[in-house]
């Protein structure tokens, strides 16, 4: 008996009908009048996904792309910028950075942990010569969702520039850049905007363009100011992901017509199944408080290998989910719950998860641990997401 195949990694997610119809369009013009239309309602529906009233700059490129932008543009090479690194996109940040020649000092700390504002103010406090904090604003490697709206509360006081990778993180659980102070948002299209990869969306604030107009730009095609220049005629400055960008605005129109709030509800509510039916796996998770609301990373028992058991979820099961990175590859599962997913895809997963662990030569403890994840998703949507994070649920 055949599955239907459940895509629940962290990225790419799966697409929404409609936006895979919009992908399948004609082809137009990147620089005519149909593509200047589509690109001014982007742009008004991207300020508010971001929760900005400066430009959204797309660029065609990962969100690596975006992170190379940023460095690129919002320092000169040699200044000194603190790379937060608690999981392998942090150590991202770090490689880029040293590649565009600025001086790093690297806040270490061990995967599954979350970044504390007083990490940030001692770090600073020791260095006042940096001018920049690299983070992620959900590390997907672990699943570790870091306290950005108090780190902000502490750079933009300090002439210091937050740069968030919020690859993991916009349009899954709030971040809203203006309100928050965030200097600079980045992410891809992926994830929670539910489109393939190709594009990468990124916005300054005001401080970091200041910045930004200070230097000469030094990357031929992550010039972002002339990217600027280019989208008050709504196009961009090289030829144009178009299918791409209808895509965009097909699932941007999506995500209006569902409304932020009850979205940050669901993925809030899906965090809390995965988390829940998890544990009463008799599981431990590797992001034990701060975690992310679009992937929740599940330590395995010893002596079973995550490959095995993916692979059986998806042979057996058609559910495709992600294992660990670097020295967490064998011991951790990583769930993805973000996008064009809902909470029959999810217990799919937690089923082949058990199932796939079983078939590895492990064990489980319980055997409602579907029930118990339902439960514990009608019982999050009830309620203001508000255990790890209270402030960050903003109604409109």
């Amino acid at each position: 008996m055949l599955s239907k195949s459940r895509l629940l990694t962290p990225g790419p997610t799966p697409l929404p009908e409609r936006v895979r119809l919009a992908l399948a369009k004609d082809m137009i013009h990147h620089r005519k009048e149909d593509f200047h239309g589509i690109m001014e309602r982007v742009e008004q529906r991207l300020q508010r996904l971001f929760g900005t009233k400066e430009p959204v700059l797309p660029l065609a490129s990962s969100g690596t792309g975006a992170m190379t932008a940023a460095v690129s543009n919002l320092f000169a090479p040699k200044e000194k910028v603190l790379v937060v690194e608690a999981g392998k996109f942090g150590e991202r940040w770090r490689e880029i950075a040293t590649m565009q020649g600025l001086t790093v000092v690297s806040l270490q700390i061990p995967w599954g942990q979350y970044c504390t504002k007083e990490m940030v103010e001692a770090a600073l406090a020791k260095d006042p010569d940096i001018r920049g904090v690299l983070i992620q604003v959900s590390e997907t490697s672990t699943g570790v969702l870091h306290p950005i709206q108090d780190i902000a509360a502490l750079t933009r006081t300090r002439d210091v520039l937050l740069v968030c990778d919020g690859i993991s993180a916009v349009g899954i659980n709030p971040c809203p850049m203006d309100a928050w102070g965030i200097d600079c948002l980045l992410t891809g299209s992926q994830k929670g905007l539910m489109l393939p990869p190709g594009l990468a969306l990124i916005a300054l604030s005001q401080r970091a363009w200041s910045a930004a107009n200070l230097l000469e730009p030094t990357n031929f095609y992550f010039n972002l100011r002339a990217e600027r220049k280019k989208l008050a005629s709504f196009e961009t400055h090289f030829t144009t992901p178009v299918n791409l960008l209808v895509g965009l605005d097909e699932s941007l129109a999506l995500l209006e017509e569902i409304g932020y709030e009850r979205i940050y509800a669901k993925q809030w509510a899906l965090t809390q199944l995965t988390r829940t039916g998890a544990r009463a796996m008799g599981l431990s998770l590797f992001a034990r408080d701060h975690y992310t609301w679009g992937v929740t990373s599940i330590q395995l028992p010893e002596g079973v290998d995550a490959s095995v058991v993916l692979a059986y979820a998806k042979e057996a099961f058609g559910v495709t989910m992600a294992g660990g990175q670097d020295h967490l590859k064998g011991h951790i599962v990583r769930i993805g719950h973000m996008g064009w997913v809902d909470w029959s895809d999810v217990l799919a997963g937690l089923y082949a998860l058990d199932q796939g662990i079983l078939h590895a030569n492990g064990f489980s403890l319980s055997r409602d641990y579907l029930e118990k994840a339902m439960a514990a998703y009608n019982e999050a949507l009830q309620g203001e997401p508000g255990a790890i994070v209270p402030s960050v649920f903003v109604r409109s």
